[in-house]
């Protein structure tokens, strides 16, 4: 089922079923989820080696559902529900391509790039890492804020708090993927690519573009032909800013 398929396919069943509420209950359920989420992103690193780039990413993007959940266990947040449900739902879509890509499945376009790529001795991995956070991002945020206000029976705006508190994780993540994978001052010059590339995308523009998208398929919730042809047609453009983030930099 293509990427599209699926969000008109969960569109038609939230609209036929009732909303679960947002008590603590449901609270403690996403919490739950996310700690999942944590433990299988420890099993995908454990199993992987350090230079392949699903590792890269992976890498960086544990800490921040390490933070989540600590937040959450804390009682951060307000006790929101709608946060720890956004960032279960969100992480969730990463689990759901790898666990595509290792059982042969076809994964979304925004993904494929990271997967055929992952081991070219040309690409960096830096590289790698935001690759990772541009489809995460640029396609996976805007479908899990559609199926979060889904299962929540929220409006937009009223999901925004929340958005801006996992986006504002995002943004540490991607701070910490250039102190932590970027060469240093000494090894780059103004003249280097990856200075060029690393320039190229930018975590506030991928978060303004998310919420846009998010609010475009929202408004087409009631028509599936439409919210199918428009999420498609998102997870290719998110999957062709990934090719050009993988360009090989090093022969």
């Amino acid at each position: 089922m293509t990427t599209g398929e699926q969000t008109a396919a969960r569109a038609a069943q939230r609209t036929a079923a009732p909303s679960v509420g947002q008590g603590p209950a449901r609270r403690t359920a996403a919490a739950a989820r996310v700690g999942r989420v944590t433990a299988e992103m420890r099993l995908i690193g454990g199993g992987l080696p350090g230079r392949d780039g699903i590792a890269a990413f992976n890498r960086m993007y544990l800490t921040v559902t390490e933070e989540l959940e600590r937040r959450l266990a804390a009682g951060h947040f307000d006790g929101r529900t709608a946060t720890a449900e956004l960032g279960a739902a969100f992480a969730e879509r990463y689990l759901d391509a790898v666990r595509a890509d290792t059982a042969g499945h076809r994964a979304p376009a925004c993904w494929r790039p990271l997967f055929r790529m992952r081991r070219h001795p040309a690409v960096h991995p830096f590289q790698f890492a935001l690759a990772g956070l541009n489809a995460h991002l640029g396609h996976d945020l805007p479908l899990a804020l559609f199926d979060t206000c889904r299962a929540l029976d929220l409006l937009p705006d009223e999901l925004e708090g929340d958005f801006e508190r996992i986006g504002d994780l995002l943004t540490g993540l991607e701070e910490r993927i250039r102190e932590d994978l970027m060469p240093g001052p000494d090894l780059l010059d103004v003249a280097d690519p990856l200075t060029h590339l690393a320039g190229s995308w930018s975590p506030e523009r991928a978060r303004g573009g998310a919420w846009a998208a998010f609010r475009g398929l929202w408004a087409l919730r009631a028509f599936a032909p439409l919210l199918e042809e428009a999420a498609e047609g998102l997870d290719a453009t998110v999957g062709f800013a990934g090719r050009c983030l993988l360009t090989p930099l090093r022969s």
